[in-house]
Order: C-alpha cells, then sequence, then structure tokens
C-alpha cells in the first residue's frame, strides 16, 4: 500500500470515505477531490465501497496499492430499496434525513467489514491516522474510534456537516421535502456509539457553524473548522471580464427541489423582467421543473426565464461566464459548492443568510440577505437587483473579489494543507491550528 511508505517522512493516512466517487456528484466527488488532494500531502490509502469501484479505477488508481473496495452489498442493497419505497433517495432529491438515518444502518456493517480488513495494520501503526471523509452527517458513529484509540492511533473525524435546523418561516417546506424525521432529528445523539465516537476521536473537523454549534461543550476543544466545498483552479479557468450591459443576467443552478427556492427568484425577478432588465437562467432539472415553467408563463415573462436542464461540466463554466449574478436562494443548503464554483468564475452570488453559502460570502465578495418569509426573502433578493441594475460598475469589481477570495481559501491544495494541519496536531508535531469561522484570508 502506498500509505506504508515512511522513508519520505510524509504523515500516512488511512483514508475512509465510503462514499467516494471521481463521477459522481454531491459528497461522492467533494470526498474524490478531497481524497486526491490529501494524497499530494501525505501518503494515503484510499477505503471507499465497492460501488465507487469502477469508476476509481477509470481514474487510474490502482486497487491494492492506492485503495480498498469493502463489498458491503450484503446489507446496503436491501436497506436502500426499503428507504427508495418511502420516496427517499439521491434521485428524487428529497427525504435526506431520512436517506442518512439509512446510511447509519448500512455504514456500521462497512466499517465491520474495514476493521476486518485493515484492524491488524493499524494496530501494528502501518498508519500514522486514520481519516474518516464520509460520511459527512453528524449522525453516523463510527465504532472504529475507540479501537484506534486503544491502539494507539489517532482518528480524525469529518469534516462533518448537517443537522441545520429547517428556518421556523418554511415548516410547510420540510413535508414537501418529505423530512419525516427532522422532526426527531436530535434523538440521533442518544443512539449508541454518538458520544463514543467523539470521546475517542482525536479531532473532530466541522464543516459548518452549525455543524460546530452543535457539537457538546465536552468535545469543542477537538473540533477544527474548514467547510468541505473547494474548487479546482485548473478547472475553473474562466472568468467573466467583459462590460457589463442592461439586461442584468441571472444564473441559478441546482436540483429544482423546493428548498432550492428557485421560485422565490422568478418571482423576485419577474417585475423588472417584465421591463427587460432582467433574464433568467435555470439551470438544472428535478421534481418542482413543470411548476417552474408554468410559473414562469403566469408571470407572463417566459421569454426572459430559461430553463436548461443539467450541463456538462464543461459547458456550464461556458455559459456562467456570460453571467453575471448567480441567485441562490436556498433556505437550508448545508454546505454550498456551487455557490465557491459560482465565485470562482467571477459572479456575484447573492444567497440566504443562512447555513453553508452565507459563510462563503462576506460582504465585500457578494450578498447574504437576510432570513424571513417567503415574501421578504422575495422582496429582499429584487432589492439587491435593483440596486445592481442602478448602479451595474459595482458588479465586475465585486465578482473579481469574490472570485480571489475562493482562490485564495477555497482551493483543495488549501484544503489538504489545511488538513495536513490538522494531522500534524494529533500526532503532536505542533499547536491546534485555527483558521478562523468562517475561514479568514491568509494574511
Amino acid at each position: 500500500m502506498s500509505a506504508a511508505a515512511h522513508a519520505d517522512g510524509r504523515i500516512r493516512a488511512l483514508l475512509i470515505a465510503e462514499g467516494c466517487n471521481p463521477d459522481w456528484s454531491s459528497v461522492p466527488l467533494v470526498a474524490w477531490n478531497h481524497s486526491q488532494a490529501l494524497a499530494r500531502v501525505a501518503n494515503t490509502h484510499l477505503v471507499t465501497q465497492i460501488r465507487n469501484r469502477p469508476n476509481i479505477l477509470k481514474a487510474g488508481l490502482v486497487e491494492g496499492r492506492d485503495f480498498t473496495a469493502i463489498d458491503s452489498d450484503l446489507v446496503e442493497k436491501p436497506i436502500r430499496w426499503a428507504i427508495a419505497q418511502l420516496g427517499a433517495s439521491v434521485q428524487s432529491g428529497k427525504g435526506w434525513t431520512t436517506q442518512t438515518a439509512a446510511s447509519a444502518l448500512t455504514y456500521q456493517y462497512f466499517e465491520r467489514l474495514l476493521w476486518r480488513r485493515f484492524g491488524d495494520a493499524i494496530r501494528a501503526r502501518a498508519f500514522d491516522v486514520v481519516h474518516r471523509l464520509t460520511p459527512l452527517s453528524p449522525t453516523i458513529p463510527s465504532m472504529i474510534a475507540a479501537r484506534c484509540r486503544r491502539a494507539g492511533v489517532p482518528f480524525v473525524l469529518g469534516p462533518l456537516n448537517g443537522g441545520l435546523p429547517w428556518p421556523k418561516e418554511f415548516g410547510r417546506l420540510r413535508v414537501k421535502e418529505r423530512e419525516w424525521l427532522s422532526y426527531v432529528r436530535d434523538v440521533y445523539k442518544l443512539i449508541p456509539g454518538y458520544h463514543s465516537t467523539r470521546r475517542n476521536a482525536s479531532a473532530i473537523i466541522v464543516g459548518s457553524q452549525a455543524t460546530a454549534g452543535q457539537l457538546p461543550a465536552i468535545y469543542r476543544h477537538k473540533a477544527v473548522y474548514i467547510p468541505e466545498n473547494a474548487v479546482d483552479p485548473c478547472r475553473f479557468k474562466l472568468q467573466a471580464s467583459y462590460e457589463i450591459t442592461l439586461p442584468l443576467k441571472i444564473a441559478f443552478v441546482g436540483r429544482l427541489t423546493p428548498y432550492k427556492g428557485a421560485d422565490m427568484l422568478i418571482d423576485a425577478i419577474a417585475p423588472l423582467a417584465r421591463e427587460g432588465k432582467v433574464e433568467l437562467s435555470i439551470v438544472g432539472d428535478g421534481p418542482e421543473m413543470l411548476a417552474l415553467r408554468a410559473q414562469a408563463q403566469r408571470e407572463g415573462i417566459s421569454g426572459r426565464v430559461e430553463f436548461t436542464g443539467w450541463l456538462k461540466h464543461e459547458d456550464l463554466q461556458e455559459r456562467l461566464a456570460n453571467f453575471h449574478v448567480f441567485g441562490f436562494p436556498s433556505v437550508r443548503e448545508f454546505g454550498g459548492a456551487v455557490v465557491v464554483e459560482t465565485m470562482a468564475l467571477g459572479l456575484v452570488p447573492v444567497v440566504v443568510n443562512y447555513g453553508g453559502p452565507s459563510e462563503l460570502v462576506n460582504p465585500t465578495t457578494g450578498f447574504a440577505v437576510p432570513m424571513g418569509t417567503r415574501e421578504e426573502i422575495v422582496t429582499r433578493f429584487r432589492r439587491v437587483f435593483e440596486r445592481l441594475i442602478a448602479d451595474p460598475s459595482i458588479i465586475r469589481p465585486m465578482g473579481r473579489r469574490a472570485r480571489a477570495r475562493v482562490l485564495r481559501v477555497f482551493t483543495w491544495s488549501s484544503k489538504s494543507a489545511q488538513v495536513a494541519e490538522v494531522y500534524r496536531w494529533v500526532l503532536k508535531q505542533r499547536d491546534k491550528p485555527d483558521f478562523g469561522m468562517p475561514l479568514r484570508d491568509p494574511s
């Protein structure tokens, strides 16, 4: 295994990422990018679930040397089938809390098989650190944390992200999203393994302020804040650069589900679009597509609202580079990878000041409007758009600052360097790192 080579003085890390796939999106893609960034600063060996094996091989990793695929399908497949019958799935974009509860069951079996495969190597100190990258959810315990501690090998947990409460103004959306278990989500702190995982972890990387705040006080001395999302600058070379001319061009990118708020964005731009001052492009697909098309038709702005469906990543970049603003009124966003990506292209983000996006955007790089009722958010977004229409000269400088901030603190190389500092801390090679919360720009 590549992690066994220690002659070069690099830290040897066993990376656990049950969900990790270079060809998927969301958490599996984040875990893939994170693991590959860490491989550039440490000697790593990746452990993942067997469903990811074909795409990881296609990406060029060598099985046995670079990664190991654990076959936990005996438990995973029937549970995934059962959850799908409840209408909760990645494909539907609904029932994330229910999906997470199911993952807690399948993950325990995955870890059991992982320990059977790597327990002897961990006890023999073939690795300096064991690091669980995924699951991201703070609700899913790791039973091997205690075993690693007994073996004298630091266990690093995270980034953890999740548990963002539903805003009280949008309680009805909780039902529409089929988030049945979110009403009792704090019960996860009572399940076996919750406290053991945190007690035995040497470090807990938290990906959001909400997750940091939910961590019991007795474990907060172990917490280090590092958001899970980042970009590869080589993939985001394009940037908006031409002079601004009206109409204001606004883009939305995301799965078309209720909490993402594309309907609020349409309402916000409607009077401005009827005056010819705004054009909106909605990139994505999902269960709300037909309703959103009908909404644009009712408002009389169908000619000003474009629905593209999903686009290839390279095509998306070229299209977005022609826009001015990224409008994203999601009311319950844990991370906000798409916010970082559009900032990297030089678009000005307009988001709700709640959850992950609000930790990525500051007053010099975009707009984070206060949470409120649906009507209040619509009005607040519209006021931002009216300001940009009245003075478009502020758009490009703000977009350039947004891009510069991403390239300073939200790249995979930056993230891997931060995590390497956490490794050195748990190995007693340096003091506990503090990168700010939200992340501060390096001086």
